[in-house]
């Protein structure tokens, strides 16, 4: 809260009465609410903002050169965890991308640690230099049939409440159990109805959307049409444009970014690794290509920054104006968004910031649990049936397809078809619960051999396998039990590549650069394997997601989202 000394400096500084902390001279102020440029220096004390539209003195001055100054950007729906680095690298590695303020959802975490894995992300939020905020995991588990390693109810989360990093309620994914008025659902709802509640409705329309909204759910990330978008824009949503590693919807949702939506349409990666980051960028990426595809600058630059702001609650921020927080981003390209430098809450972004952060210490580096896995763990029986149902992947997004294909029986047992690009699935409990092993079908990797195996594994985070034969999967499976976590490709017995991920079996304890090489690797070998799908690993830790249509694979079998039941 601000003091009255505070603002008797800020005063006196933004009438030009006494000189600001910091002066940026010479910018080509751009503004979100009419696209209109001024070319002025902007004048900061604290965190805030205290002048623009005028010339003033600071006892620390930067020359812009003429560059085009924006409001710092806010991605406004992602999980750290899925960046595959612990919270103080993502902020080492986004920042200068100019993403200001992050509302994550540490929901990977609590998964495996429960309010243990949120309250290192609150730690983390006391340490990063840019605003990292914090939604509490709303659906820990995400549903019955999986298997997590921890349980959320609204005694666990009521505590966390009040902490001054906490927005609201994160992504409520159990829409099936809000629609039911499950007694646990409402509890939740309930306690935060004063706060903001993140939704998650994939596919949802209708009378069901409706009784969705009636419980003040306001966001959602997961419409993946232009159709589903503006259902849910009519009916008072704001629209979260994702393009993450996986899930890319940007392509489908660009027309909905028009001057009469971009005030309710904000973005959002929701998960993207550093090695997509390295080569494309953050939301900087997002923003040039909204505007290559036609949006106008001045709407584009809003939903990245303004609309973000206010659909979140964060009224302090989203315009480089007089008496806002001083998140400040600027551009050598305005259209292509090439970000030059990064002024986050009144502080040049640069090293010596990030080194100057607290460290914090990592947690779950104990949390896989298996035992030694050989070939007959991944045997499926035959019946006699040749018809089976297997899951089909779709690039680019983590909706699959339901498939049925015919497949021969050997011995009593059906194998993997790699000539007909069906492999084996299998989900691996790793919390040291049940040993329980799903397994089933998968379509669309087109491996050849091999196997690649995640410990990312959304939500409850088992390990998961993808592999052309057993042998493969065994050696792949046990790998990431010996490194407590990870990212692995075998071919038979041998270990291809890895990428050790020791905090909660999710991030890594290496500096992103060190990730984004390990990725690369990793991408390269599972190709020479014959996979094609441009992010395999992350289109593996989806597979089991049990709140995303149609079929899924869970430690406790194949799993019918759109009839909630597991599939005989």
């Amino acid at each position: 809260m601000a003091t009255q000394a505070f603002l008797d400096r800020a005063i006196a500084a933004g009438r030009g009465e006494a000189p600001a902390d910091l002066v940026i001279r010479n910018a080509r102020l751009f503004s979100v609410i009419d696209g209109s440029e001024t070319v002025t220096d902007i004048a900061i004390v604290g965190e805030r903002i205290v002048g623009t539209h005028g010339s003033y003195r600071g006892d620390r001055e930067i020359d812009a050169g003429g560059r085009h100054a924006v409001p710092g950007f806010i991605d406004t729906h992602l999980h750290v965890e899925s960046s595959l680095v612990t919270p103080l690298e993502f902020d080492r590695c986004v920042l200068p991308h100019g993403v200001t303020t992050a509302i994550c959802d540490p929901h990977e975490i609590a998964n495996v640690l429960g309010a243990e894995g949120i309250r290192y992300f609150l730690d983390a939020a006391e340490r990063t230099v840019m605003d990292l905020r914090v939604n509490l995991s709303s659906c820990v588990p995400a549903t019955a049939f999986e298997t997590a390693g921890a349980r959320l109810e609204i005694d666990d989360l009521a505590p966390l409440r009040d902490h001054p990093a906490v927005i609201g309620l994160a992504e409520f994914m159990n829409f099936p159990g809000v629609l039911a008025r499950d007694p646990a659902v409402l509890a939740k709802l309930a306690a935060f109805q004063d706060r903001h509640i993140d939704g998650h409705a994939p596919l949802l329309s209708g009378l069901d959307l409706n009784g969705y909204l009636a419980a003040r759910i306001r966001t959602d990330h997961e419409a993946t049409s232009a159709a589903e978008a503006r259902e849910k824009l009519a009916k008072g949503m704001t629209i979260l444009i994702r393009e993450g590693s996986v899930s890319k919807d940007l392509e489908a949702l660009a027309e909905i970014l028009t001057p009469d939506t971009a005030s309710f349409v904000c973005l959002c990666t929701d998960d993207r690794n550093p090695l997509d980051i390295a080569e494309e960028g953050h939301l900087d990426s997002m923003i040039r290509r909204l505007i290559a595809k036609g949006a106008r600058p001045s709407d584009a630059y809003r939903a990245a920054s303004w609309s973000a702001a206010t659909a979140f609650g964060l009224r302090d921020r989203g315009l480089v104006a007089p008496g806002w927080r001083a998140d400040i981003v600027l551009l050598d390209d305005l259209r292509d968004c090439r970000v030059h430098s990064v002024v986050a809450a009144g502080r040049p972004v640069d090293a010596a910031l990030f080194e100057a952060r607290p460290p914090l210490a990592p947690v779950g580096l104990e949390s896989v649990h298996l035992r030694k896995m050989g070939a007959e763990d991944f045997l499926i029986a035959g019946d006699g049936a040749n018809a089976r149902e297997v899951i089909g992947v779709v690039p680019g997004r983590i909706i699959t397809e339901r498939l049925t294909r015919s497949l021969p029986v050997a011995d009593g047992f059906v194998p993997a078809d790699p000539a007909q690009d069906v492999v084996k699935v299998a989900v691996v409990e790793r919390h040291g619960r049940n040993g329980n092993i799903g397994r089933a079908f998968v379509s669309g990797f087109g491996l050849a051999r091999g196997a690649i195996a995640s410990s990312v594994g959304h939500d409850s985070h088992n390990v998961c396998v993808v592999g052309a034969d057993d042998l493969s999967m065994a050696s792949a499976v046990n790998r990431i039990a010996a490194l407590q976590g990870g990212f692995v490709v075998a071919d038979g017995e041998r270990i291809v590549a890895e990428l050790a991920l020791p905090v909660a079996g999710l991030m890594s304890l290496e500096p992103f650069e060190e990730v984004r090489h390990a990725l690369e690797a990793l991408r390269h070998a599972a190709r020479q394997l014959g996979c094609g799908l441009p992010e395999p690993f992350l289109q593996v830790a989806f597979l089991p997601l049990p709140v995303i249509p149609h079929l899924k694979i869970t430690d406790m079998g194949l799993f019918d989202v759109d009839r909630f039941s597991l599939v005989d």
